[in-house]
């Protein structure tokens, strides 16, 4: 029996880059032998155990064999004849393709050479045969990019016949999120969308998103001109300024009412917001997005512009803003959605680093009116809707305050 620590661990500590999870793979033993030696199964698909003490997970050698479509039409075969050599063969990217043990780095796909030339490759022709891999390698892409990694030419040209073949519509809408959502949380998101979009796949996996690139905005406003372009801009702002992927996926979906606007209306896109809520309905609920996501992400859609031109909001128009995203009940709901409102502002070719007053000044509006307290009123011998009436107009008089105070 022989241990190998494998895939991802053994990549990212060559890599010097923060390890998650380790993985290890058993070559040269059965089910048998490691219910004897106190190890727990797991799963259904395949052997997997689980260490008795370290808890880390133990796997099989195997091998797989195409057996019908999408990323589950596989046969899996386990065997003590299983050599590392051959379960690494299986692997996607050769940069996952590495092994080692005390006897040292098992690389017989060239993984290493690929990380030092900092290129993504598939490690064989078996590649082709899991649709999920499209997805993996533009996460891969995206968590990578700040190291200088790029896709190999030669494999984009195998995402790019995988898309056409049309496996992509074979994953589950859990999947395909989990995926997304993983992407968010990378480095780089933008760079996920960007390379799905090079092989064809994000028409299949999020039409509303594609279909923003060539859909032209103001040069006035977007230099960049361009929607899609503009969104990724944006997306990219986003992850400078939060670590949370709710705000980032807001940042990412908050435009996609310009792709349904009719061109002669272009490039003003009025009423864009309303028409977002439309296509940013249908991606949640196609993807069955968490509702935490959906949320913020509706919000923010819906009055990005409200927040952009804070300034001329009238008095009860700010309350009203304010009382939608339900920054009374939760602080961080407004925060949140601030964040995702300056990536925008931001996301724009030669405006990165200009100022977003307009996030500081509706916190000052929120921070004056939430001193207000219902108990007050409830003092005076009000009761009911006639105190959420009294709140609302002292608050709108605080406002108005502010406003002339600021003018």
């Amino acid at each position: 029996m022989k241990i190998y620590l494998v895939g991802g661990a053994v990549r990212d500590q060559l890599l010097n880059y923060p390890l998650k999870d380790k993985d290890y793979v058993v070559v040269g033993s059965t089910v048998d032998d490691m219910l004897k030696q106190g190890f727990t199964p797991v799963g259904k698909g395949f052997p997997i155990f689980i260490h008795p003490q370290t808890k880390a997970e133990y796997a099989l050698a195997r091998t797989e064999r195409k057996s019908g479509i999408g990323y589950k039409g596989f046969e899996i075969f386990t065997s003590p004849d299983v050599s590392i050599e051959q379960d690494l063969q299986r692997r996607d990217l050769t940069i996952n393709a590495m092994a080692q043990n005390e006897e040292g780095l098992v690389d017989p796909y060239g993984g290493m050479a690929d990380l030092e030339a900092k290129v993504l490759r598939h490690v064989s022709s078996h590649f082709v045969e899991d649709p999920l891999r499209v997805l993996r390698v533009a996460r891969f892409a995206a968590r990578y990019a700040h190291l200088g990694f790029t896709v190999a030419d030669e494999t984009m040209q195998l995402l790019q016949e995988m898309t056409v073949t049309g496996e992509l519509t074979t994953l589950s809408p859990e999947r395909v999120w989990q995926e997304i959502s993983r992407s968010l949380e990378d480095s780089s998101p933008e760079v996920f969308f960007e390379t799905l979009r090079q092989c064809g796949a994000l028409a299949v996996i999020l039409p509303e998103l594609d279909a923003l690139f060539g859909v032209p905005q103001p040069h006035k406003h977007h230099p960049e001109i361009d929607t899609g372009v503009h969104t990724m801009m944006v997306l990219q702002q986003a992850a400078r300024l939060s670590k949370s992927p709710v705000v980032r996926f807001a940042a990412l979906v908050h435009d996609l009412g310009k792709a349904l606007t009719m061109k002669q209306y272009w490039p003003s896109h009025h009423g864009h917001e309303k028409k977002g809520l439309i296509a940013l309905k249908s991606l949640t609920k196609r993807l069955r997005v968490p509702n935490e996501y959906a949320q913020l992400a509706e919000k923010v859609t819906q009055f990005h512009t409200h927040c952009h031109r804070a300034f001329e909001l009238k008095a009860g128009t700010l309350l009203d803003l304010l009382e939608s995203l339900g920054a009374f009940r939760h602080r961080q709901k407004l925060e949140s959605f601030l964040l995702a409102c300056e990536a925008d502002s931001k996301g724009r070719l030669g405006l990165e680093g200009r100022a977003y007053p307009q996030a500081d000044y509706i916190r000052q509006v929120y921070e004056a009116v939430n001193t207000v307290d219902a108990k007050e009123f409830a003092k005076q011998g009000l009761e009911g809707k006639q105190i959420g009436e009294a709140v609302y107009a002292k608050r709108k008089v605080i406002i108005e305050g502010l406003k002339k105070a600021n003018s």
